[in-house]
């Protein structure tokens, strides 16, 4: 099956898309937009992954373009300042890179590794302005990352962010357990921790700073609200389990909404494929009722007065990239180099990674 992709390059390219990957209702609903600031950003980040040494110049030069991370998140957060853009696509770039340095652990059987970076990251977490001469490059970025996210929004906002990201990493430290012991997490402790170790509330988060307005807990818990992110965070989530799931088999992964129902539900392959396909065309469905409820909501917000229509106002931004998200991580699975393990010299090794640990060489 073949789409255009109206991402990285200034005319449309054709890709081809897999049918068992095909969602035309992600093409013909889910317009796809791009940030114009995108192509600075893209050069910008790839500077920075070379100064804060997160990735080695020839893996960056070669790699960094093609694994499309800043167009990930240049086609989801439309609206942020250049600034915003900037601090949120480095947030980005450093969040894969850990990923993969969490995968290497695993694989490598680096246990002790991983325990002192876990624990790094929480302590940068909560005094970041102290990590940015870290040794370990990977906690100087995210300091350094987190530092400039802190500065758009007011300190309640980072206190949430920072909370948010105390779980991401804990969940992180759970699927090290989980795949150093070979357990497969029931489907059920699989969405649970799943939520976490894709970082739905943190990129959820993220929409506010882009929007230019902190949201109180009575908007962001309002069940509309509430509902169409966590829906648009979880067909991303989904969507990368059927995309990465040949990947993670070549791996022996243990955690992949396939994996879980083919372990514990007794599944085949291909019935797994279906159905976690069908609960992806279910999130998109479900999220359209939910955008509904939820733009309802954001009318009812402008009350006439001046903080109601500010509300009001960034609830409809925030919907709106809720919206581009699905296109933007749709896209990215066929364009970014992440997915492509049929061109990998070892089905299992990713090429754009260090196989090294920090402070291990």
């Amino acid at each position: 099956m073949h789409a255009l992709s109206h991402g990285t390059t200034s005319a449309p390219t054709t890709i081809a898309v897999p049918p068992s990957l095909h969602l035309p209702v992600i093409e013909a609903a889910f317009p796809r937009q791009l940030h114009p600031y995108w192509p600075k950003c893209q050069e910008k980040t790839r500077v920075w992954l070379l100064e804060k040494r997160l990735m080695p110049a020839d893996k960056v030069e070669e790699y960094a373009d093609g694994l499309c991370y800043t167009d990930l998140m240049a086609g989801y957060y439309i609206g942020a300042s250049d600034e915003v853009m900037q601090a949120i696509a480095d947030y980005s770039a450093w969040f894969f890179v850990w990923d993969d340095r969490h995968d290497r652990d695993i694989v490598h059987g680096r246990p002790v590794a991983w325990r002192r970076l876990r624990d790094r990251l929480h302590t940068a977490l909560g005094s970041p302005g102290e990590h940015l001469h870290h040794e370990d490059p990977l906690v100087a970025g995210f300091a350094g990352s987190v530092l400039r996210l802190y500065a758009f929004l007011p300190e309640t906002w980072n206190l949430r962010f920072a909370r948010h990201f105390h779980a991401v990493i804990e969940a992180y430290d759970r699927e090290f357990h989980n795949r150093t012991h070979g357990i497969v997490p029931t489907v059920d402790e699989y969405l649970r921790l799943r939520r976490l170790t894709f970082a739905h509330w943190i990129w959820t988060d993220l929409l506010e700073p882009t929007a230019g307005c902190e949201l109180p807990d009575a908007v962001r818990k309002h069940p509309a609200y509430r509902r169409a992110a966590l829906l648009s965070q979880e067909f991303a989530a989904w969507y990368n389990d059927l995309c990465s799931l040949p990947k993670e088999l070549a791996g022996d992964e243990v955690h992949n909404l396939g994996i879980s129902l083919i372990t514990h539900e007794g599944l085949t392959l291909e019935q797994a494929v279906v159905e976690v396909r069908r609960r992806v065309e279910e999130c998109i469905t479900d999220f359209l009722d939910s955008e509904r409820e939820a733009l309802r909501f954001a009318d009812d917000l402008a009350d006439g007065t001046v903080r109601g229509k500010e509300l009001s106002t960034a609830v409809r931004a925030c919907l709106s990239n809720m919206r581009n998200w699905f296109s933007s991580v749709y896209w990215f699975h066929h364009e970014s180099g992440r997915y492509m393990v049929d061109s990998w010299d070892d089905r299992s090794t990713p090429p754009y990674v260090n196989n090294e640990a920090a402070g291990e060489k």
